[in-house]
Parts: C-alpha cells; sequence; structure tokens
C-alpha cells in the first residue's frame, strides 16, 4: 500500500491549494472597449496593447502554477449596467472583479491553455457568437407557445425535430468530414449557426455537443415559426476513402466533375419548407452558394469545389395537428 507525501510547510500547503481554486479573467478584447474603460480613474492601463501583455503574462503565470483558469470578455456596457442594477460604484477594482466572476458564471468562455492571446481572443469571439445566437434562437421559439388543438410545447416538438433532421442530414452525407451551415432570416442580421460533423467508416459521427445544441437551437427556431431558412453542407471525403458518390447527379461528366488527383470539396444545400429541409438542385446550390448575400451579384466559384443536389432526407411522421 502506497501512501501520498502531504505539505506539512504552511506555504507549500497553501501553493498546493491554489492549483486546485480556479480563476477567472475577462479581456478587454478590443481597442474600443479598453478606451471605454479608461474614463474609469482606477483602471491602471493606457495601452491597450500593453494591457494585453500584462494580461497575458499573468494567464501563463497562473497556467505555469497548475491553476485553471477560465476566460470571458469584458463588456463596458454590461459592465455599467451590472453596477448600476447592483448599486455598485463602476469606479473600483472590486466591481470589476465582481463582473468578472458573473461572466465567468454566466457568459461564454473558453479556457486558457497557454496560447497567446492572438489565439485565444477569436476562439473566445467565436465562443460569444454562438451564445449570442442561442441567446437569440432560444427567445425565438419562446414564442412557438402551444399547439392550439393537443396543447403540445411547440418548441420542444420543433427541437426534437430538428434533432431527427440533423441526424437525417449527416447520415445521409455519410463518411467525411463535414461543415454546416444553417441560416434562418429572422431579423437582421439572419440567425447563423454553423456545426462540424466528422465519420470514419462504420462509427458515429463526431461532434461538438455545443455546436449541435445551437444549431440544433437555430434550426428548431426556424422549423417552429416557419420563417425561411436553409442548410449548406460543405464535405470532404476521407482521403483514404474516395470512391465516388453514388448520389452525385454529374454522371461522371468531366465538365462538371473533372478529374482530380486529390479528395475535392462536394456543397450540398436544403431549403427549410413545410418545417423540414428540402433538397435543392445542383443548379440552386450553386447560385445560392456564389451570390454574394449583400449585393445579389455573382461570385466565382471556388476551384476543386463541386456542386451537388442536396440529399433527400426523410422526414419522420407528421404529427395530427403539427409537425
Amino acid at each position: 500500500m502506497t501512501t501520498t507525501s502531504r505539505p506539512t510547510d504552511p506555504a507549500a500547503a497553501r501553493r498546493s491549494l491554489r492549483r486546485e481554486m480556479p480563476g477567472a479573467a475577462a479581456v478587454l478584447a478590443d481597442e474600443r472597449d479598453f478606451t471605454a474603460m479608461r474614463r474609469y480613474a482606477s483602471f491602471p492601463f493606457d495601452d491597450h496593447a500593453g494591457y494585453l501583455r500584462q494580461m497575458e503574462t499573468l494567464l501563463r503565470s497562473l497556467a505555469a502554477q497548475g491553476v485553471l483558469t477560465t476566460v470571458g470578455l469584458f463588456d463596458p456596457a454590461a459592465y455599467a449596467q451590472y453596477c448600476a442594477d447592483r448599486s455598485l460604484d463602476p469606479d473600483r477594482p472590486d466591481s470589476r472583479s465582481r463582473y468578472t466572476a458573473e461572466v465567468a458564471r454566466t457568459g461564454a468562455t473558453v479556457t486558457y491553455d497557454g496560447e497567446p492571446l492572438t489565439q485565444l481572443l477569436p476562439l473566445l469571439a467565436a465562443e460569444a457568437d454562438r451564445q449570442a445566437t442561442w441567446d437569440h434562437a432560444t427567445a425565438l421559439l419562446t414564442r412557438a407557445g402551444r399547439c392550439e388543438t393537443c396543447g403540445a410545447d411547440l418548441a420542444h416538438a420543433a427541437f426534437t425535430r430538428a434533432g431527427q433532421a440533423v441526424q437525417g442530414l449527416l447520415d445521409a452525407l455519410g463518411d467525411g468530414t463535414h461543415h454546416l451551415v444553417c441560416s434562418i432570416a429572422a431579423g437582421d442580421p439572419s440567425l447563423l449557426a454553423v456545426l462540424h460533423a466528422g465519420r470514419r467508416p462504420g462509427a458515429r459521427p463526431r461532434l461538438d455537443e455545443h455546436e449541435a445544441l445551437v444549431f440544433c437551437t437555430v434550426l428548431a427556431a426556424g422549423l417552429a415559426l416557419r420563417t425561411p431558412g436553409g442548410i449548406v453542407s460543405r464535405s470532404t471525403p476521407d482521403p483514404d476513402h474516395t470512391a465516388s458518390d453514388p448520389a452525385d447527379d454529374t454522371n461522371g461528366d468531366p465538365a462538371t466533375h473533372p478529374i482530380h488527383d486529390t479528395p475535392r470539396d462536394t456543397v450540398r444545400g436544403w431549403s427549410l419548407r413545410d418545417a423540414w429541409p428540402h433538397a435543392l438542385s445542383a443548379g440552386e446550390v450553386f447560385t445560392a452558394y456564389c451570390t454574394d448575400a449583400d449585393s445579389g451579384e455573382p461570385v466565382p466559384p471556388e476551384p476543386g469545389v463541386s456542386y451537388a443536389p442536396g440529399l433527400p432526407v426523410t422526414p419522420p411522421p407528421d404529427h395530427p395537428c403539427h409537425p
């Protein structure tokens, strides 16, 4: 039987305990937010670049001590509102500490793993976008209410249906690496959610659970509210399994499906109609993918990309009074 030595020196014991206490940091990611905080006399920084260097040094120091640190974004406007709601003086370091703890508890965060802030901040911004998208989509779903006939929770029914649709899409796409984008016309700008999935032959799809949750919530909002929307997939085959796709309707025409030595990406699309994704034709996919969303002008197709029809996805049986 082995025994674990325990620190007897008080300082060593405190260091050991410190490693088991997670930390939190909220970063002023851009110059505008940094400038907004400079109006507080207790804010000790004058230069944004210097502030980021100091923040990175601190994060690296904590990581070197074995301290797990959660990093979020510091939003000056949200901070001012937070202080006003709680009658806190915003020009105090302890008020900023309280807000940072709130961000770590309720906001979009990532775990610091020793990377430079230049790599961390884009990940944090993407996570914040996902959180905002999920919040917006959830708020839209609450408007669905209940079925007037049977009293069913239409938001729950739509989310279940969205999960079935995503599973059907991934089954239809098969093996390879897939990048899916769901777009719902629910305000300006439209709601967008991204899902990355990969599957090896004979294996289940590999998904990021948080991405999948946001994607299904956005899709469910579109299905529940019957808003215009669509899904686009971009798939890269497994380099070890590059057999031709039997669902591709190009029929080997070299003008539409030229021979490549390396796997080529395939783009497919679906539109949302009658609370379900319906396959687009290859021409519709090409038009949707090669049109500038802002100007409506055509953009050149990408080299090494084929535009194929969406694959049919069988919907579940309809409920007698709602999808």
